[in-house]
């Protein structure tokens, strides 16, 4: 049986590219919005869970995110993992409301988020790079097996290395894209 798979590789490109379009997502540049927090997790009950999970994430206005949290003893771990999460937001605490003005977008704001933005495209970027070097071990198993020979495992390597590169194009064509906005150019 052979380990290579060309569709696995490229589902699982896909899946980087699709990820990083998710998490871009979140990054607003104005509104405020439920999915500002869907890269946060929280430390609660032994384990890291979303913040979705433990809590109930909603709108009530323009330019605020109420998060109202299921059992008081996360409030605190809520409240920390908000902050740590690198996305500017300084949660107020009310009993078991955390209440998250959205701040103006400053020029050091603006600079924080295009940041943040690069960081999650470089973490996609890895995520490719890991599947290339899946499919190229894959490879080299598969020709160790006897399936196919030395010529036919380079074509194929140069097959995986072209998706690999189209993938990063890709991610980094979505990254642009979003810190163009961010930045407002």
């Amino acid at each position: 049986m052979a380990a290579y798979d060309k569709a696995d590789l490229e589902r699982r490109m896909a899946g980087a590219v699709e990820a990083l379009k998710h998490d871009l997502s979140g990054l607003r540049t104005g509104r405020a919005s439920t999915s500002l927090l869907d890269p946060v997790t929280v430390e609660v009950y032994g384990a890291q869970m979303p913040l979705n999970q433990v809590a109930t994430v909603s709108v009530p206005e323009p330019r605020m995110i109420s998060v109202q949290v299921w059992d008081k003893a996360n409030v605190g771990p809520c409240d920390k993992a908000i902050r740590s999460a690198g996305l500017g937001l300084n949660p107020i605490v009310d009993g078991t409301t955390l209440r998250l003005p959205i701040p103006d977008l400053t020029e050091e704001r603006r600079k924080e988020l295009a940041k943040l933005a690069g960081k999650y495209a470089e973490d996609a970027r890895i995520a490719a790079r890991n599947v290339r070097r899946d499919g190229m071990d894959s490879l080299k198993t598969d020709e160790k097996k006897g399936l196919f020979g030395e010529d036919d495992r380079k074509k194929l390597e140069t097959e995986v290395q072209k998706l690999t590169d189209k993938t990063i194009a890709d991610l980094d064509a979505a990254a642009t894209a979003k810190e163009k906005e961010i930045l407002g150019k």
